[in-house]
């Protein structure tokens, strides 16, 4: 399969889903879901999962030390997500890229949203665009059997007083509107001297007039720890596909030497790319970045996913501005990174 460049050979890996054990000041980013476009359980799918888009952060916050999860969409993989925290007393925050099914269609499944005293929050900007209204139109007892009348969970915003602690503090969360059909975001969350940039959905180099050009989502990447980007299509997919809203792979490794990023996770598989060809999609981008850009490392995600960083300190008079466009989910630590592959 060609992928790029003319890359084409297969790694020799080791697979495991099992999340390596760290500690608990570490941020931890797990991967829940890692498909795009629509599930795809199956033989074929297994190893690298075939659940849809979720990616949760998880930590210790410094203000008040509430263990706080922030979770990214609410594709199918939030329902496991939810079964392991169901027993955990500890705050959730949401926060939606966009509402397009593979990222919305797990929430009626996420059994904290049935338990009675257990916070979630969304963003200020989830209420204003409307996306929490629109994530919650799906459960009216039609197209799920339950209506959000049935939901126990208190969900709510954090007030600006609020954020304004949190980024005080070393946790912001920015967006930023993407090339993709509808009103789609791209996020990235600085916390405490690290950064992890969640874009889901992005075509780079679209066929239409971009809402977001190549030095500006560079700039918004730049010096990542993480960058977890749209890597649904490769050139074999082109032009059939070009306009649809996704990232070609060699694009998303041009953005990640443009951006200086640490290490690139490629994300939003396409339903069906098999667990055959996503080891080859590894083994190319491993020699490509071997080549072009050796200081970066690459992963193609896998439902198990986990990586950890630990927070930088920080200088006890530095103050962050907050920015007018920003979503602070309140968020962990970060500084090593460990990788399990699949």
């Amino acid at each position: 399969m060609k992928i790029g460049n003319g890359f084409t050979e297969t790694p020799n890996l080791n697979y495991s889903t099992t999340p390596p054990r760290g500690q608990d000041q570490d941020i931890v980013v797990r991967f829940w879901g890692v498909r795009g476009s629509v599930p795809s359980p199956g033989p074929d799918t297994a190893r690298f999962g075939g659940n849809t888009s979720c990616v949760s952060i998880e930590g210790v916050n410094a203000i008040d030390s509430r263990p706080r999860i922030g979770v990214f969409d609410a594709g199918t993989g939030i329902r496991n997500l939810g079964k392991t925290i169901a027993d955990r007393d500890i705050e959730i925050v949401i926060l939606l890229s966009h509402v397009h099914w593979d990222h919305i269609q797990g929430f009626p499944f996420f059994s904290p949203i049935y338990q009675a005293k257990r916070n979630i929050f969304f963003s200020t900007l989830e209420q204003r665009h409307g996306l929490f209204r629109r994530l919650l139109e799906q459960m009216d007892g039609m197209h799920f059997p339950l209506t959000e009348s049935q939901l126990r969970a208190h969900m709510d915003h954090y007030s600006d007083t609020q954020i304004e602690q949190f980024v005080d503090d070393g946790y912001r969360v920015s967006r930023i509107r993407v090339n993709h059909p509808g009103e789609t975001y791209g996020f990235r969350a600085d916390l405490r001297g690290r950064s992890i940039v969640y874009i889901p959905d992005n075509e780079l180099d679209p066929p239409y007039p971009p809402i977001l050009r190549d030095a500006t989502l560079t700039a918004f990447c730049r010096g990542a720890d993480v960058l977890i980007h749209d890597a649904q299509y490769i050139d074999a997919d082109m032009p059939h596909k070009r306009g649809w809203g996704h990232s070609v792979i060699s694009r998303v490794w041009e953005l990640a030497r443009a951006a200086r990023v640490k290490h690139v996770v490629l994300f939003h598989h396409d339903p069906d790319r098999t667990d055959n060809e996503l080891d080859e999609i590894q083994a190319a981008s491993n020699a490509w970045f071997a080549i072009h850009a050796p200081g970066t490392r690459c992963t193609v995600a896998f439902e198990g996913l986990e990586l950890r960083l630990t927070s930088k300190p920080r200088p006890p008079e530095t103050k962050t501005i907050l920015p007018a466009e920003s979503a602070t989910a309140p968020r962990p630590r970060s500084d090593r990174e460990d990788r399990s592959h699949p």
